[in-house]
C-alpha cells in the first residue's frame, strides 16, 4: 500500500512535471510563430513610399515595414498564408533597375485611376514592371517576375497556383504561375482593367474594365475572356461574394454601386454609393455593404436587405477599405493624411487611428 502511494506521488509529480514541459513548449512555439509573422496581421501596400506596412489588429499599430518594394499599389496574399504577391506601378525598360524612388507618385495615380478611351489600343512599347514574391515567414524576397507594364492590382486564385495583376496601361491582365514563377498568360481586357477577383472555386476571374464600363469574366480553363457585363461609369473596385450569388462593383465616374447576379452575370441592382467611391467591402456575415466615397468625406453603409443606408464623416478623402476579420472593425486609409481609421463595423463609429506614415492601397489581412 506504502509503495503504491509513492507510484502514485511519482506518478503526479512526472505528470505534472511533463505538462510543465509542454506548456512551456507551446509557449515558446506561440512566440516563435509570432516572430516569424504569423500573428494576425494586415499589410498595407505604401504606393510612393516603396514599402508595406504591417499592422497588428490586436493593437492597431504598426508593428513592421517591409521595404524595397517600388511603388507597391496591388498586394495579395496566397490562400495558405506561405507568400505576399506586390505588383509595382513602376514601369522600366527590360533590363533596366528600377529606381529606389519612382518620381510622380500622383502622376501614377492618375494613370491608374482615370479612364482612357475604351478605342484607346493596347500599348506598344516594351516596357515592363516588376511583381515581388516575398516569403510571409521570414519576409526575404523569393523571386521577382517581369510582366509587361505597370500593375495596379493583383488577386491570388483559390488553389494558390496563380497570380492575376492588372496593367492599366496595356489593356491587359498577366498571368502568373506561382508554382514556376512564370507568366503562363497576357489576357486582352476591355480598355484600362483596373481590378481583379477570382471566384471562391477559381473556375472565373473576373476584371473591372474602368475604359469601357464593364467587366470582364475571364475563363480560367483557357485564361479568355468569354462574357463581359456593362455597368456603371468608370468601374473600379470590386468585391465578389459567391456565398451571396453576387459581386459588387464600385463606379468611379456615377457614384453608383453595380450589384452583379454571379449566376446570370447580370446585373441585378444599382445602388447609390456616393460622390467618387472608391473602396469598397462586405461585412463578414454578407448583411452590410462599405463603400468609401472619396469625393464625399464618408464612409456609407449599406444594408443589403432593406437598402438602408448609414454614412460616417471620414476627411480628408477616404481610400481603400477592408472589413478586418475577427475584430468587428473597418481599416479605412486616406488619400490625404498618413494614416488609417478604425471603425466599428457594427455602429459605423469612429474608434481610432492608426499613423502608416503614407497612402495606404490594396489592404491584405
Amino acid at each position: 500500500m506504502f509503495q503504491q502511494s509513492i507510484s502514485r506521488v511519482s506518478e503526479a509529480r512526472a505528470t505534472g512535471l511533463g505538462f510543465l514541459i509542454m506548456a512551456a513548449y507551446f509557449a515558446m512555439a506561440a512566440l516563435s510563430s509570432a516572430s516569424a509573422g504569423e500573428r494576425n496581421v494586415v499589410f498595407v501596400p505604401m504606393g510612393g513610399n516603396n514599402e508595406i506596412a504591417v499592422i497588428d489588429v490586436d493593437t492597431n499599430k504598426v508593428v513592421e515595414r517591409i521595404t524595397g518594394v517600388p511603388a507597391v499599389h496591388g498586394l495579395a496574399k496566397t490562400p495558405d498564408g506561405k507568400l505576399l504577391i506586390a505588383g509595382s506601378f513602376t514601369e522600366v525598360e527590360p533590363g533596366a533597375t528600377i529606381p529606389e524612388r519612382p518620381a510622380g507618385v500622383s502622376a501614377e495615380d492618375h494613370a491608374a485611376h482615370h479612364a482612357k478611351s475604351a478605342s484607346r489600343p493596347v500599348a506598344k512599347s516594351a516596357v515592363i514592371s516588376r511583381v515581388t514574391f516575398i516569403k510571409v515567414k521570414d519576409r526575404s524576397v523569393v523571386r521577382r517576375v517581369d510582366v509587361p507594364g505597370g500593375v495596379h492590382h493583383v488577386a491570388a486564385s483559390p488553389n494558390g497556383f496563380f497570380a492575376a495583376v492588372t496593367h492599366p496601361n496595356q489593356d491587359a491582365v498577366s498571368v502568373i504561375d506561382i508554382r514556376t514563377f512564370t507568366v503562363v498568360a497576357t489576357v486582352k481586357t476591355g480598355a484600362v482593367p483596373n481590378y481583379a477577383a477570382f471566384s471562391q472555386d477559381g473556375a472565373r476571374l473576373y476584371i473591372s474594365d474602368s475604359g469601357d464600363n464593364s467587366v470582364s469574366i475571364v475563363r480560367t480553363a483557357n485564361w479568355r475572356v468569354s462574357d463581359r457585363v456593362k455597368v456603371g461609369e468608370a468601374p473600379e473596385h470590386l468585391v465578389v461574394r459567391d456565398d451571396l450569388g453576387k459581386m459588387f462593383v464600385n463606379n468611379v465616374g456615377d457614384g453608383t454601386v453595380s450589384v452583379i447576379d454571379l449566376k446570370h452575370l447580370a446585373v441585378a441592382k444599382v445602388l447609390k454609393g456616393g460622390e467618387d467611391p472608391h473602396g469598397i467591402d462586405v461585412s463578414e456575415d454578407g448583411r452590410t455593404l462599405f463603400v468609401s466615397a472619396k469625393g464625399a468625406n464618408k464612409l456609407i453603409a449599406i444594408d443589403l436587405s432593406s437598402g438602408d443606408r448609414r454614412e460616417l464623416t471620414l476627411a480628408p478623402q477616404p481610400y481603400h477599405l477592408a472589413v478586418i476579420k475577427g475584430q468587428g472593425v473597418i481599416y479605412v486609409s486616406s488619400v490625404e493624411l498618413p494614416k488609417l481609421w478604425v471603425v466599428d463595423a457594427k455602429t459605423l463609429k469612429l474608434t481610432g487611428t492608426i499613423d502608416v506614415g503614407g497612402k495606404g492601397h490594396q489592404l491584405v489581412q
